[in-house]
């Protein structure tokens, strides 16, 4: 049974409560909010040794006040599935880097019993370093397990855990980190990505230079043996702890070890802003609400079982991000369920830029199992463009869901996906046995925790279900998502999530249905910021949501709900298109744009500024053996005018050598807008918080030709 039915029928059981679809469901889960959220304190089964004495105490937006009285712990809810976990013998943690899987070795796995232990071990290290609640913990690590167990040893005493992937660059970091004064780091000596090590140990050096709040410092060796790059790097290593012996404690004490009951709005960890422009913000969230949100919509919208409910069959969920993308803090909070995490550590494209491998992950996900893989909407995009077969990928017979998220999925792309699944499932039931792996790079046969249960496909001749959401890094969840009982739709997203009042406005405030608009949330949720650090007086967290709507928060996207309650994300909108009277979100636009064979990756950005007349470039990066000759430009201006309007047809069409992007991989629409409005670099884009700085060359000489031009013609 899909756990949104079960939590459906548990509401008429215990409530009296029945919908005649999920429209009325999600209809009263807005409007009566004590009653919806008290029923998911209640479904999961929530523990606190202190009752609250209201689910909501104060309902104000920003501020609203959640289970006051009450007490919890993030990590605490995590380790309730021990017993569970290991009497059914399935792992917490299976993990592979891009070294390993290409090597064929066996995915590592990490038992729930053994990652309490470790978690126990650092947290009493911390405590005897005098970490205190409240404290600040910062990392510099790569998405493995050793990551996790960090975390959940920080949050079990209560200190606040805060994260920055090793590919950030100092100052990006420094930016971050300068802002939260943490007393510890732990860093890692390096990180193996694009086929090759990257020592960061001299980076790392100057991390706690520039820290000067940090009295200790624990080092992980990623990379074994690496030798110390400069003088600074070797002292380094002699004033810091192992990682290893720090959580490697295995006593009477850490098996007594337990979280600490804490309020239940205490802060769990610092998140930051895209940090494109100024710095970064940092955003606080809390133990109970974030665990809450979390349980709710893995659980009901992602339809993740905990691992050990069916444990021939286990739930394994994998989300490819690095630790820099709340999809990170998304990915851990699978234990909160009991549900066991695939973690991939390394590039999603394997090999090298030059000569990508877009079957990576595919065949990560066939070496462990894993029943659900979500990953950003460019991936799946370039996997499509790459043309590659996911019948050469492995055993995916258990991969029953994709999800994406980060940017609009197109339809193309997830017509692809599904096209592909069709292939592979139609014409033939697998048979019951060892999962064949395809020829190509070795490959390391599952991970020997999952037993017999590995063997027998879950998904076979199911069709895959695309769960695709929208939501961020604000408030650490999706406003919009999936529900595996409605229809799919590719290009939409199925439902606004359970407890999220999301609405689309206009530009009077109104709330419209099948138009786009502003999206807005009209009520609070529990994962909502409690604060950004440094910020007196709430006054950038009242002017990054509410400077529009006064008590209503906007998210900055546009979005149209459907008439059947279905959601589509056309983009940012304050990266909106508006020509000659019309608005548009760009991923339309890069919909129609890169659905071109010829089209690797696209950028448009409307200069239209205080009352000038619109002016569109299109940027685009074409497949090697193609040039920008004026029937290509044809091509791309007739494929806008097929899908969209000759309206909106770029003024002009240039070939760039590479689009900018954020570390979460998105298209930095707004600074490169800024920049040809004639705004300085520096005053617009944080070369530290980008993917591929060195592309913002050519688009600085392109803004410096047009200001030059932009002078003539006035002169003249």
């Amino acid at each position: 049974m899909l756990q949104i039915r079960k939590y459906q029928h548990w509401l008429q059981a215990t409530r009296g409560l029945s919908f005649d679809n999920y429209d009325a469901l999600w209809r009263w889960s807005v409007t009566d909010l004590d009653a919806f959220w008290q029923s998911i304190w209640d479904y999961f089964d929530v523990q606190s040794p202190t009752p609250h004495t209201a689910v909501l105490g104060r309902r104000s937006m920003p501020g609203a006040e959640w289970f006051p009285g009450a007490q919890g712990n993030y990590a605490q809810q995590v380790f309730r599935h021990v017993a569970a976990a290991e009497a059914a013998g399935v792992p917490a943690l299976v993990s592979h880097g891009e070294a390993s899987l290409a090597a064929g070795t066996p995915a590592r796995t990490l038992s729930w019993a053994e990652m309490q232990r470790q978690a126990a071990s650092l947290a009493l290290h911390l405590q005897a370093q005098g970490v205190q609640p409240g404290d600040r913990v910062a990392a510099y690590l790569p998405n493995t397990p050793e990551t996790i167990v960090a975390f959940l040893a920080t949050a079990s005493i209560g200190a606040v855990w805060s994260v920055c992937a090793p590919d950030m660059g100092t100052r990006a970091v420094l930016d971050r980190f300068t802002q939260i004064q943490p007393k510890v780091l732990i860093a890692c000596n390096g990180v193996h990505y694009g086929g090759r090590d990257i020592p960061r140990l001299d980076v790392v050096a100057e991390l706690a230079a520039a820290l000067p709040s940090v009295t200790h410092v624990i080092l992980h060796e990623v990379l074994p043996g690496l030798p110390p790059e400069s003088a600074n790097a070797s002292n380094l290593i002699a004033a810091c702890a192992g990682f290893a012996p720090a959580t490697g404690r295995n006593d009477a004490q850490t098996r007594a070890f337990e979280p600490l009951w804490l309020p239940f709005d205490h802060p769990l960890w610092i998140v930051y802003s895209s940090g494109t422009t100024g710095l970064p913000k940092p955003i606080v969230h809390g133990h109970g609400g974030v665990a809450l949100v979390g349980m709710a919509l893995l659980r009901l919208h992602n339809d993740l079982a905990p691992s050990y409910a069916d444990p021939a069959n286990p739930e394994r969920f994998h989300w490819y991000s690095s630790t820099g993308w709340i999809m990170w803090n998304v990915q851990a909070a699978a234990l909160l369920n009991g549900t066991t995490c695939c973690i991939f550590d390394g590039n999603p494209a394997g090999g090298t830029r030059d000569q990508p491998d877009w079957t990576t992950l595919w065949r990560f996900v066939a070496n462990t199992g894993a029943t659900f893989f979500g990953a950003g909407a460019a991936f799946f995009a370039n996997c499509m463009k790459a043309g590659i077969d996911l019948a050469q990928c492995g055993d995916l017979s258990r991969l029953r869901t994709l999800g994406t998220t980060g940017s609009p999925l197109s339809e193309d792309t997830q017509r692809w996906g599904t096209a592909q699944f069709e292939k592979l499932r139609a014409p033939e039931v697998a048979s019951v046995g060892e999962p064949q792996f395809p020829a190509g790079p070795p490959q390391g046969k599952l991970a020997p925790s999952g037993g017999s249960a590995l063997r027998e496909a879950k998904s076979v001749g199911e069709p895959i279900w695309w769960c695709n959401i929208s939501g961020g890094t604000d408030f650490a969840g999706a406003f919009i998502g999936g529900n595996r009982e409605l229809p799919v739709v590719p290009g939409e997203m199925q439902c606004r999530i359970l407890g999220c009042a999301v609405e689309a406005w206009n530009d009077k405030g109104e709330s419209v249905i099948d138009e786009v608009g502003e999206l807005v949330c009209t009520q609070p949720l529990p994962s909502m910021p409690l604060y950004f650090v440094g910020d007196e007086g709430n006054q950038r967290y009242l002017a990054s949501y509410f400077d529009t709507y006064p008590g209503v928060w906007r998210h900055g996207d546009w979005l149209k709900v459907t008439p059947t309650g279905s959601c589509i994300i056309y983009g940012r909108s304050d990266a909106t298109i508006n020509r000659h009277g019309l608005r548009m979100g760009t991923s339309e636009l890069y919909s129609a744009i890169e659905a071109l064979p010829e089209v690797l990756d696209s950028l448009v950005v409307d200069l239209e500024y205080l009352g000038r007349e619109s002016y569109m470039p299109l940027f685009v990066v074409l497949r090697p053996g193609h040039e920008l000759n004026e029937a290509m430009k044809a091509k791309l201006n007739q494929a806008v005018k097929t899908a969209l309007s000759p309206r909106f047809v770029p003024n002009e069409i240039f070939a760039v050598p590479e689009i900018p992007r954020t570390l979460s991989g998105k298209k930095q629409e707004l600074p490169i807008k800024k920049l040809l409005l004639g705004q300085p670099l520096e005053k617009v884009v944080n070369r530290d918080a980008m993917a591929n700085p060195a592309c913002l060359d050519w688009y600085v000489a392109f803004a410096q030709k047009r200001q030059a031009q932009d002078v003539s013609a006035k002169l003249a």
